[in-house]
């Protein structure tokens, strides 16, 4: 953006600068459509940015594109792809982009420009030749340490651009270069927070120029509310900061920086005596602009605030600012269902900004697509990015103004490419060790239903948890398996020829999310979401599909629980007919995001019991449970029999507790163990004297300490850790147990003597645990062969507790195996 006059000075107001205002704490999050922006009649889109991805790590990201899209038709054909020139390892291009002249500005925060083994970011000028783009040169100057992530944010004003690093001394800074006459950009100076706030991170997170000032952008974490530097020149033509700009006394709000609970956004604008500042996270996500003006003194002043004509927690208005001729554009991605953009025109009178009208996509969005977190429009053209849409594969929305209305014309996305599967049918393990095109060992195919035959076509859509339901009456069983969107329920009393029946969509207005998780109790599945907004607990009578009519059937809930909005996961004790939100966030009481109690002995009628978080456990040291097994203890432990028993992975650690007094529960222990790096999951064996326990991030931390050290990986294989818990209040890690695979390890399920494990890209895991402290792989099916990276795609979970012997796995790419594993004959 850049300040604005007309020609009596009168009308003040800012246009637009494509900047790539969309951020996120943790993993990369930035998708199509991240970063947009118009070119001559031109659309040009940022590609994703993996949100496995890794800032630390950019072996975790390939390299990126940028597409440029031209009008054929009613529509937009892509026309040219642009990439950095060749390299090795990943680049997060496309981070920025703006359009200057014949030129196009790129940032790329983790290119290694010299190929001397340095991820240290650069901008890439890339001039018009023709019909196409040809890359000229490369924006990086020598003061730029390594390691410092140049390039995250940009700003151009005439001859001033501005890029920002948020590894420059480990507090962030922003580069200002101006052109010279050759047309070359010449660094002016380095701009850094004068007496930053001592916990004020990533300094640089958004920025914006009008030429003569500029204002940077500044991210502090959950607890910090966010703030802004503005900067101007001195006497002697130095850049000095001015101001530092934000909530203060009484006003700060920790988070007033958050988007929801997935990205941090700090979008700022600045021209002449305006500045603004948005907060999306301030005041419970509602979001708030903050307006300052500069007085003759020199000093800058609050005046005021914009908001939203149409106000709700979590719409996070002030995500992105932008800016069309006379029109200010501030978005509020968490708006109603699917988002909003308020339009704020300059009002002459009043000297400020006046009526909003509000802009709004089409039935085509979902929520939680990010709708307006990155903005171009000029004249009658606007693109407006919403990076979330279709599970984070993300999407760019073409609006254009007739009759003097927005209206939007067009979709612009990525087709998803898949491998293509079919359904198979009865396909036995060979001795070649393969199952039609899959590997194996002992372990057959029953039958295998593709994503699209359990109602996952659409894109982005993958299966994540899975569980089963026996039905008493007829004996049938049934599989039910958890897509991003919403549950599906399978027939599999044939197991090789498995019956669609239907699908439970999520909660109307919740967010399609990678995390879903199903347990049953009493007939009725219950069913949570994680970071999917208003979801709730789902509780669907299994006995309605004893009678399905014309299958498939969208069903509705019986009734869904609102005592909590998202949780991550939900464990169930049939013997007390007791249910465990855990990892819950937003809405009623969050527990921490422990253990949070309900009572399901009536199924349609669930109600709140109590909480247990273990505090000093979790990465927010609050608590928090990743998932649990609660069961009426019988084991060798004496002094705890008969009590209701908890064993909870705690991210950081293992928590043992005795919930059998829900209005106290109590602590029994607590244990960590050697290279934690996420306590995800684990198992009780059926005497409950061992508990199988899992981390999901050791085999990937292992991976990032060998690159760093430029050696092999430390930990060679899967790891399984073995607890020794006949005395509940001091457990015992008596073995870690390597596997045949290096992958990661998920969910892992235990009946009688055998282990069942879900291993991501290695697939389903059989290991006989007859000698507990010694397991021993005895089978396996690998659900993606053509894939051995150490990632998350794959087999998520497994249902391996059928009295038929029927497994159950999802595979979250592929769709959902139904397999059998063949014992070993005895040989007398």
């Amino acid at each position: 953006m850049r300040l604005m006059k007309s020609m009596n000075g009168t009308r003040t107001f800012f246009a637009a600068v494509a900047c790539g205002f969309l951020t996120v704490g943790g993993a990369e999050a930035q998708e199509f459509g991240g970063a947009v922006v118009l070119h001559e009649g031109r659309i040009i889109v940022g590609e994703a940015i993996d949100p496995d991805a890794d800032p630390q790590n950019p072996a975790t990201s390939a390299p990126r594109s940028l597409y440029v899209y031209e009008r054929s038709g009613d529509g937009w054909t892509r026309t040219a792809t642009l990439g950095a020139p060749e390299h090795e390892g990943a680049d997060f291009f496309g981070r920025f982009i703006i359009a200057d002249g014949d030129r196009l500005l790129v940032g790329a925060t983790a290119l290694d420009q010299d190929g001397d083994g340095e991820s240290d970011g650069s901008v890439l000028i890339y001039r018009r030749a023709g019909d196409g783009w040809e890359f000229e040169r490369y924006l990086r100057p020598e003061s730029v340490p390594l390691g410092s992530s140049f390039g995250r944010f940009a700003s151009l004003a005439g001859d001033v651009l501005v890029v920002t690093s948020l590894g420059y001394q480990g507090t962030g800074g922003a580069w200002v270069f101006t052109r010279g006459d050759d047309g070359a950009w010449i660094e002016d100076g380095i701009l850094t927070a004068a007496d930053p706030d001592p916990q004020q991170e990533f300094f640089g997170w958004g920025v914006h120029t009008d030429g003569e000032r500029v204002i940077v952008g500044a991210f502090g974490g959950p607890q910090l509310p966010g703030a802004a530097y503005v900067f101007g020149r001195d006497a002697d033509g130095d850049w000095t900061q001015e101001a530092r700009l934000g909530f203060e006394g009484d006003e700060i709000q920790p988070g007033a920086a958050i988007v929801g609970n997935r990205a941090a956004s700090v979008a700022v604008g600045i021209g002449g005596s305006h500045a603004l500042l948005g907060l999306p996270g301030a005041y419970d996500g509602t979001g708030t602009v903050l307006n300052y003006v500069r007085r003759p003194s020199g000093d800058w002043v609050r005046q005021g605030s914009l908001s939203a004509f149409h106000r709700e927690p979590g719409d996070n208005f002030g995500a992105t600012i932008t800016a069309r001729d006379d029109e200010l554009w501030i978005a509020a991605p968490g708006a109603g269902l699917f988002g909003a953009i308020y339009a704020f025109s300059w009002d002459t009178s009043a000297g400020g900004f006046g009526a909003a009208t509000r802009i709004v996509p089409g039935s085509g969005t979902d929520a939680g697509d990010g709708f307006g977190l990155s903005i171009s429009a000029s004249g009658d053209l606007a693109v407006v990015g919403q990076p979330w849409d279709d599970a984070d594969l993300g999407s760019a929305l073409v609006f254009e103004r007739r009759d003097g209305a927005w209206t939007e014309s067009a979709k612009i996305f990525i087709p998803e490419e898949r491998r293509a599967l079919t359904a198979l049918s009865e396909v036995d393990c060979a001795e070649d060790g393969m199952a039609d095109q899959f590997t194996c060992d002992q372990v057959d195919v029953l039958s295998f239903l593709p994503l699209d035959a359990i109602g996952g076509s659409d894109r982005g859509i993958e299966t994540n948890d899975v569980w089963g339901w026996a039905d008493p009456q007829t004996g049938r069983e049934y599989a039910i398996v958890g897509r991003t969107d919403g549950t599906a329920f399978i027939d599999i009393s044939d197991p090789s020829a498995p019956a669609y029946l239907g699908s439970l969509p999520k909660t109307p207005g919740s967010v399609t999310q990678s995390w879903r998780d199903i347990k049953v109790y009493a007939n009725h599945a219950f069913v949570v979401a994680d970071n999917a907004g208003e979801h709730g607990m789902q509780v669907f009578d299994l006995t309605r599909l004893r009678d399905v009519g014309d299958a498939p059937v969208e069903f509705d809930p019986d009734t869904v629980y609102e005592g909590i909005a998202s949780a991550h996961n939900v464990v169930i004790n049939e013997e007390t007919a007791t249910a465990y939100a855990v990892g819950s966030s937003g809405g009623g009481e969050t527990c921490g995001g422990g253990l949070h109690m309900i009572d399901i002995s009536d199924p349609k009628a669930p109600s709140f019991l109590g909480c247990h978080a273990q505090e000093g456990t979790g990465r927010g040291q609050t608590g928090y449970t990743h998932d649990a097994q609660c069961v009426n203890y019988h084991g060798p432990d004496a002094e705890h029999a008969g009590k209701e028993i908890c064993l909870k992975a705690n991210e950081t650690a293992v928590v043992i507790a005795d919930v059998t007094d829900r209005d106290n529960p109590v602590t029994l222990s607590t244990a960590d163990y050697p290279a934690v790096a996420y306590t995800h999951q684990g198992w009780l064996t059926e005497d409950h004297r061992y508990f199988y326990q899992n981390d999901e991030l050791d085999e990937m931390a292992s991976v990032g300490r060998a690159q760093e050290a430029g050696t092999e990986p430390d930990m060679g294989a899967s790891r399984t850790l073995i607890w020794d818990v006949s005395d509940l209040d001091d457990p015992i890690l008596v073995k870690e147990h390597f596997g045949e695979t290096f992958t990661i390890d998920h969910n892992l399920y235990i009946v009688g003597d055998l282990m069942y494990q879900s291993n991501y890209v290695s697939g389903l895991r059989v290991l006989d645990i007859s000698d507990r402290e010694n397991p021993r792989e005895v089978g396996f099916f690998d659900t993606v062969p053509w894939d051995e990276s150490v990632t998350f795609d794959g087999s998520w979970s497994n249902y391996p507790f059928f009295a038929s012997g029927t497994i159950v796995v999802s595979s979250g790419k592929e769709g959902v195996f139904f397999l059998r594993y063949r014992r070993p004959e005895l040989v007398p």
